[in-house]
């Protein structure tokens, strides 16, 4: 159980990052949701975590923005005491072919997907290491590991992520705090939801489980890696995509 502990999580408001937060409640953590752009949708977040019974608190911020992070870090650690769970799930797309993406699309996917993950670990990891505890789970993607056509710039973020994983849970190690990622594969969420049906259907077929994985398949790795059952694990990446990437 993780009663006491507190969860930063990025992306909150919606799909893995709503999922994740709700399992985490659930199993007693204090959640520090961070969101950027949709109000409503951290506010019905908010809603949902009232009722699991634990202190949940909303920060609006870009990780992207290195000096936001690190004012985003100490007002979650001054409002709960501690942060000893870190989950950089935020993350976005601007899709496109290689030979048409535009500097400002492959930079935007970036500075947020892999520079975001960085900002806040360069904030909270000092305060882990005084503590001498700490999860960090980065959602990555089989799409760092496989590549996709038409998101060269969101699978080079992800393939970072899983760089910087893999670093950073050396670097880290030896003060008890594990570093680990989660690729999912094709998840129902809104990203999903945009594309259209017949190109959902098709790709549906190539996953050996026969189906697109539920925000709630890929929270329950994230407690999993959130928790003591999982102190011996560091520098992994475990894929949540139904066999998609064998």
């Amino acid at each position: 159980m993780l009663n006491g502990k507190t969860a930063l999580i990025t992306g909150f408001s919606r799909g893995i990052g709503r999922a994740a937060s709700l399992e985490l409640a659930a199993r007693g953590a204090n959640i520090a949701g961070v969101y950027f752009g949709n109000d409503a949708a951290a506010e019905e977040t908010l809603a949902l975590l009232a009722k699991a019974g634990v202190k949940a608190i909303s920060y609006k911020a870009d990780v992207s923005d290195f000096a936001a992070c690190e004012a985003l870090a100490k007002q979650a650690i001054q409002d709960f005491g501690s942060v000893e769970i870190l989950v950089n799930n935020a993350g976005m797309t601007k899709d496109g072919l290689c030979m048409r993406m535009s500097d400002s699309d492959f930079s935007r996917v970036i500075d947020v997907d892999l520079k975001g993950a960085f900002n806040m670990i360069r904030h909270l990891s000092g305060h882990m290491l005084r503590r001498r505890e700490g999860r960090i789970i980065n959602i990555a993607s089989v799409a760092g590991m496989m590549g996709n056509a038409g998101q060269a710039n969101y699978s080079a973020a992800k393939a970072g992520l899983i760089g910087l994983t893999k670093t950073v849970a050396r670097e880290l190690g030896s003060r008890g705090i594990t570093v680990n990622a989660v690729a999912p594969g094709l998840v129902k969420t809104d990203m999903t939801a945009s594309l259209p049906q017949e190109k959902l259907a098709e790709f549906v077929k190539t996953i050996p489980l026969g189906r697109m994985a539920e925000p709630e398949d890929v929270a329950k790795t994230i407690a999993f890696l959130a928790d003591e059952d999982s102190a011996y694990i560091t520098g992994q990446v475990i894929k949540v995509d139904g066999g998609l990437y064998i």
